[in-house]
């Protein structure tokens, strides 16, 4: 049965690579400034969770409606890993061998937001300075970046995964 569970979570997490990829090739080819909305990022955010917690789901369907925690979690993990690492790979593609002009023009319109935000919140010059200077010599789309990017997303992910685990997580009361 494990591997009913790894089989599930992994063709998930590649359909979720795809929806992802699609989401960034689109968004890159109609309008690039979209890169820049934090709204994007919550909708992502969002579509990730979904398909990780349908893997799980469909993982408890697949073993006959019981899952211990480890196998929940396991499922939304697997699912959530491969999926965005998918995206990050394209990502990286795309921003640092394809288009680099691409990912140094996104990078000037978040200093530029940056500075506008702070400049509406009533921040001092000096402070607005300091941190347009840390953010000019930085290439969020390096791949470094983007694959320490992956990294942190992970770890959040994780984090909810473990509550999706709890939540989703039922015993079979006849293995008591």
């Amino acid at each position: 049965m494990e591997k009913s569970i790894k089989s599930i979570s992994l063709n998930q997490g590649i359909v979720l690579g795809i929806v992802l990829t699609l989401v960034t090739v689109l968004i890159y080819a109609f309008s690039i400034d979209l890169f820049t909305e934090w709204w994007l990022g919550i909708i992502l955010f969002l579509i990730i969770l979904v398909f990780g917690i349908i893997a799980a789901v469909k993982s408890r369907k697949a073993l006959g409606g019981f899952m211990t925690f480890k196998q929940a979690f396991t499922s939304y993990f697997i699912t959530v890993a491969v999926g965005t690492l998918i995206s990050t790979v394209v990502g990286i593609v795309i921003f640092a061998f394809v288009d680099p002009d691409s990912a140094q023009y996104l990078n000037e319109k978040i200093i530029e937001m940056t500075m506008q935000t702070m400049e509406n919140f009533g921040a001092p010059q000096e402070s607005i300075d300091e941190a347009i200077a840390g953010m000019e010599g930085k290439n969020n789309f390096s791949a470094a970046m983007q694959m320490q990017s992956y990294v942190i997303r992970l770890l959040i992910l994780s984090v909810i995964g473990l509550i999706v685990g709890v939540s989703l997580k039922r015993n079979d009361p006849n293995q008591a």
